[in-house]
């Protein structure tokens, strides 16, 4: 296979899981839905911008689960209500396990540092709402560095099978200098 074909099949993979989760998400609201089923337990609230081709787009809405001591998953929308588009997923990675296995090269370009984000001002925890577990989640992400794919391009009106990797603002910021 040819790095192209590959790149090409890796991305259509990307897009047919987002076009599985769209269909197992809609379902859900419509179907009963096993409480230990993959979608349970995104329950982590958080709303945070983005950047894509230099400009700052978002709030991103991120619903996010750990799904071991090491990686959070976020399924992100393009709003809060019944009929946001799920746009983009975003893997919250441990530092050391991102750090062991990618190039700083690639990390510079595709990953970001949480702690980086968060030190932005820029991030809202919308749940939990309680104080003492918001500094939990700020605590646990602040240890992890970030990946997102998003996927439906915007204005779009269906997603068209191409996946772009936007950045946090604070990356973006530190590469590029202030967005204005």
């Amino acid at each position: 296979m040819t790095k192209s074909n590959s790149t090409t099949t890796t991305l259509g993979l990307v897009a047919g899981l987002a076009f599985v989760i769209v269909s197992a998400l809609y379902t859900g609201a419509h179907a009963e839905e096993p409480a230990n089923g993959p979608l349970a337990g995104y329950t982590i609230h958080v709303s945070a911008p983005h950047v894509m081709n230099g400009e700052m787009v978002g709030p991103m809405e991120h619903y996010c689960k750990a799904i071991n001591d090491e990686i959070i998953q976020c399924v992100l929308f393009d709003g809060t209500g019944p009929d946001a588009k799920l746009t983009e997923i975003e893997y919250m990675i441990s530092k050391k396990l991102v750090r062991k296995h990618t190039p700083e090269w690639k990390w510079e370009l595709n990953w970001h540092d949480h702690q980086q984000e968060v030190d932005t001002g820029r991030v809202a925890i919308l749940n939990p709402t309680d104080k003492k577990a918001q500094a939990q989640v700020v605590n646990t992400v602040a240890k992890t560095d970030g990946i997102i794919f998003h996927l439906w391009p915007d204005n779009a009106p269906i997603p068209d099978g191409s996946v772009m990797i936007p950045q946090s603002v604070g990356h973006w910021e530190e590469l590029h200098g202030d967005l204005k």
